[in-house]
């Protein structure tokens, strides 16, 4: 399997960065092939503008869309953004390992997630979206650390159902919308209260990745499935 890891963090030594490391030490053991962007490494710049194009195809009325539809059809695409979206092409299987910051990811990541993910390229065009889009053969899973307590994230915590209210606008909006399969995120908690549960973490994510095909799959409603309101049939 191919690999591609994203990871969105700016300090070496955190447990994000063990967690990736944990990763690529892990998959390369089991036979797989893996790349890794290292956005802060990277110095990716998340801000979506004009200068992400070499050339626009409006000059009057600039929308960043329509831009990424040109560039991408005429092979213009700025050299970081078409390394980045070759990278996707390539992998089967997509880890983003990051910090989750006010319930989502690193501005850094959002912004990769919106210059990557390319309309007409990804979506849009000739592709749908959802299970119409053009990743339908890859896998994504998040891989994320949290500052607040696992019991804050249940249905009745303070934080709110850490699957269906924090992480599902990633699952379903970003992976599943451009047709990839989420799998079940692997989630550490409160990691920076103890050295023995870091530990633990450690393991426990050696070993889901040693067992990809058994990570549960998060299955979301076809488009058939939906009439043209967008509502759900009956």
């Amino acid at each position: 399997m191919k690999v591609l890891i994203v990871y969105a963090h700016p300090e070496p030594k955190s447990f994000n960065a063990a967690l990736k490391d944990t990763a690529i030490q892990t998959l390369k053991q089991e036979g797989h092939k893996v790349k890794v962007s290292d956005l802060y490494e990277m110095n990716f710049n998340p801000v979506a503008q004009k200068e992400d194009f070499t050339e626009l195809s409006d000059k009057a009325f600039f929308k960043y869309a329509k831009e990424q539809q040109h560039s991408y059809q005429n092979d213009t695409l700025n050299p970081v953004i078409k390394e980045e979206f070759e990278k996707l092409l390539w992998a089967d299987f997509v880890i983003f390992q990051f910090p989750l910051w006010w319930f989502s990811v690193p501005a850094i990541l959002k912004g990769w997630f919106d210059k990557v993910l390319l309309f007409s390229g990804v979506y849009g065009g000739e592709y749908g979206r959802y299970n119409e889009a053009r990743l339908t053969d890859k896998l994504a899973m998040i891989s994320t650390t949290t500052g607040s307590p696992e019991g804050s994230y249940a249905s009745n915590g303070f934080s709110g159902d850490i699957h269906e209210q924090i992480l599902f606008h990633i699952n379903h909006g970003m992976f599943y919308f451009t047709g990839m399969t989420p799998l079940e995120p692997f989630v550490a908690y409160t990691v920076s209260h103890s050295e023995e549960d870091r530990k633990n973490y450690l393991k426990e994510f050696e070993e889901k990745l040693k067992n990809i095909e058994q990570i549960k799959r998060i299955e979301y409603p076809k488009l058939e499935a939906f009439d043209e309101n967008g509502q759900l049939k009956s």
